[in-house]
This record gives structure tokens, sequence and C-alpha cells, in this order.
């Protein structure tokens, strides 16, 4: 299995993301997480997976002169988009609950690109997932941001709390996309790279 074909491989995973590393770990890849600050500021004439293809490669940038033969670098964003913008992480609880009210009653999609860097190659991958919230009360809207704080989120939930079990009508697409990281894609890329 992949595991057994990167054990000569240095995995490093470039996100301070719970949910990053625990999908990791449940798909028994041995791993690293290095962390370096990143201003995640992308040229404003992009759109949809262009800017998280972006922030991806940009995100990697920092670690490049430090990379040895067998490391794979991988690093990770994630947008929420709706109506032809982009939604990033709300910068307070009001923020937040204006965030999700936007999302009530609609369909956004989730898009996600996976960065691969090596010395001699870079891969970028991306997919998109569709999700569809019920008409949100901005009671359950509140209850949600004062309990559960989502402020470290792409549009400010979490698929996998309590208002993906409660407002979540629809899911078009990678489910573990929308938790953070689409595994089926990395899964994939990280065969073929070992392959060559």
């Amino acid at each position: 299995m992949l595991n057994e074909q990167l054990k000569e491989y240095n995995i490093i995973l470039a996100s301070a993301s719970p949910r990053r590393h625990s999908f990791l770990k449940s798909m028994n890849i041995d791993f690293e997480v290095r962390l370096k600050p990143v201003e995640e500021i992308y040229p404003s004439h992009l759109m949809g997976t262009e800017i998280t293809d972006y922030l991806s490669k940009l995100k990697a940038e920092a670690f490049k002169e430090q990379l040895n033969d067998k490391d794979i670098l991988i690093t990770s964003d994630t947008i929420v988009w709706l109506d032809g913008k982009a939604i990033e992480k709300p910068k307070d609880e009001d923020d937040a609950h204006r965030m999700i009210s936007t999302l009530s009653n609609k369909t956004h999609e989730v898009m996600t690109s996976i960065c691969f860097t090596q010395n001699s190659q870079q891969t970028i991958v991306n997919t998109t997932t569709k999700v569809t919230f019920k008409t949100l009360t901005d009671e359950e809207i509140w209850y949600y941001v004062n309990t559960y704080k989502p402020l470290d989120k792409a549009g400010a939930y979490g698929i996998q709390e309590w208002i993906g079990a409660i407002g979540i009508t629809n899911i078009d697409g990678s489910y573990n996309n929308v938790v953070g990281l689409p595994t089926h894609l990395l899964y994939e890329t990280l065969k073929a790279i070992v392959k060559g």
C-alpha cells in the first residue's frame, strides 16, 4: 500500500490544521509538520480554484530552499465560493454570523488545492464540492457561532460540527474536502508521484 511506497520519502505537511493532521494519520501516512507564516494575499483577478492554486503554491515558496531530495512538501488552501466571490475566514463572531447568513438557503462551493513540492518538480491538484444549506434561523446561527467559535474555518463553519448535522441538506462531491482536505486526491497524487 501507499505507506509502504512512501517509506523512502519524507512527507512534510505545512499546515497547523488539526483536521488535516488527523486525515493524514487516518490514511497511515507518516509525516512531520513544519510551519512558516505566509501572508495569504492573491491577485484580485483570480477566480475560484485559481485562488486556491495560487495560495497553495505561495505557501510552498517559503520552504523551497530547505527541501532534500526525498522530501515531499504538502501545502493546501481552501476557500468557500459563493456568487462569484471567495468567502475566507471570519474576523470575529459578527463576521462569522454574517458569513453563515449569506450561505443560508443557498448552494455554495468549497474549493481546495493541494500543492506537492519536491526539489525536482511541483504538482498542483484541486477539487470542488457543492454544499447546500437549509434556511437557517438567526437563533441557530448565533448558537453555532457562540458555541463552536468557527473563526479558523473558511466560510465560518465546519461541516463535521453541529451546523453540518442540522443545516446541510445536500452535498455533491468529496465530504472530506469540506472538512479540510480532499483525501482521495491526496492519495492518488502521492501514488502517482512515487511511481514517477
